[in-house]
């Protein structure tokens, strides 16, 4: 069994950034920071790493204090808008990628398992943007009941549940299905782990992606509606607990460029979960095996979704993933990415604190000490 410090982790990290590599991978244009400017490469990129959410001449003012920049003694608002449009949005994804494939690598010991079983989730959620021109072009408007006009971006995020590492992000134009999203996360992370088990809510069901699942080999427990098809009302009325069922796709759709066809199914299994107050929940699973999957194991583990929507409760109250700090979609893109970049360095500086204080909990200490996530 192997294991890695949170802290070495993101020290990598700081390696990876000062690379010239780096820079040359993720600028704009061939000639950005070929020459010796105030603001270089990596210093506009830990600016926005530091979170911009005040007066931006004011955090520019403290940034130079912090790195104690003896040689620089005043960075305009505009030097810096400037300068940051020369950095593609997808560094910061990359560096998603670079540390999740650090921590999930010869790290038996720390990364966290179900069975064996990676736990995902995935769920979307939109974003509001700010109301100009540029945006609108790409992520479309939307009007309430009111109605007043609203910009929002559907965004997608694949998450994992036990280790608090977000694995994936995605931005689309509110029109955007959150199951097509999440086909095209997929692919993104299977590398990390070989055995993955993906929980979802019923607004993600369908043959489609349930096949894909399938074929990427992931492991899937969906909750599906109590009104889906027959084999669920039987199973809700009767007194079985569970159920082997074959679906296949709707035979009311085209299957034009579809590599399955209308007489495809798949065999899956339906487990019935009667909540805390008396209302009944169907489970839909790829875990075939009764004695090593018993159905007294899905109530408590379909509730570990519920750490997704704690995960957006703090990028959006606490990260402020909202408060953009430019209107352009680059600016969009780059504080997007960032803060999950940010949440999954949190993630690992809270973990590793949190090890610190289990050391010395054991040292007969009266009360367990825990991290206040106060962000």
């Amino acid at each position: 069994m192997s294991t890695k410090s949170n802290l070495s982790l993101i020290n990598s990290f700081k390696k990876l950034l000062y690379s010239d590599e780096l820079k040359i991978k993720f600028r704009a244009t061939p000639s950005a920071f070929t020459r010796t400017r105030k603001l270089p490469f990596e210093r506009v990129v830990l600016f926005m790493i530091s979170m911009v959410k005040k007066s931006l001449q004011l955090e520019l003012c403290n940034f130079i204090k912090t790195l104690n920049l003896k040689n620089l003694k005043f960075i305009s608002n505009s030097a810096y808008t400037q300068a940051r449009m020369k950095i593609k949005p997808e560094l910061f994804n990359y560096f998603i990628t670079a540390l999740n494939n650090e921590y999930y690598t010869n790290n038996d010991e720390r990364v966290e398992l179900w069975k064996g079983f990676r736990l995902l989730a995935c769920d979307g959620s939109f974003l509001s943007l700010p109301m100009v021109a540029e945006l609108k072009k790409k992520y479309k408007t939307s009007k309430n009941q009111n109605p007043t006009e609203t910009l929002n971006a559907r965004c997608s995020i694949l998450y994992d549940l036990q280790n608090q590492m977000i694995l994936n992000g995605a931005l689309a134009s509110y029109t955007t299905g959150e199951r097509e999203m999440l086909k095209s996360q997929l692919d993104v992370v299977k590398s990390h782990h070989k055995e993955d088990l993906i929980i979802l809510d019923r607004g993600y069901y369908g043959f489609d992606l349930i096949y894909e699942l399938k074929k990427r080999k992931y492991n899937f427990l969906i909750r599906i509606q109590s009104n889906h098809n027959k084999a669920i009302s039987e199973l809700i009325a009767s007194n079985e607990f569970e159920k082997i069922i074959e679906i296949q796709p709707s035979q009311h759709r085209s299957f034009i460029k579809k590599i399955y066809t209308k007489k495809t199914t798949i065999k899956v299994r339906l487990v019935k979960v009667v909540l805390d107050n008396g209302d009944v929940e169907i489970l839909m699973t790829s875990l075939m095996d009764s004695n090593k999957y018993p159905v007294s194991i899905f109530k408590e583990l379909y509730f570990q979704r519920w750490g997704i929507e704690t995960l957006y409760d703090k990028l959006k109250n606490k990260l402020k993933v909202e408060e953009f700090t430019g209107y352009s979609e680059v600016s969009i893109l780059q504080d997007f990415y960032c803060t999950l970049f940010l949440s999954n360095i949190q993630s690992l500086l809270v973990s590793e604190a949190n090890d610190n204080l289990k050391k010395q909990n054991i040292e007969n200490k009266k009360y367990e000490y825990k991290v206040n996530r106060v962000c």
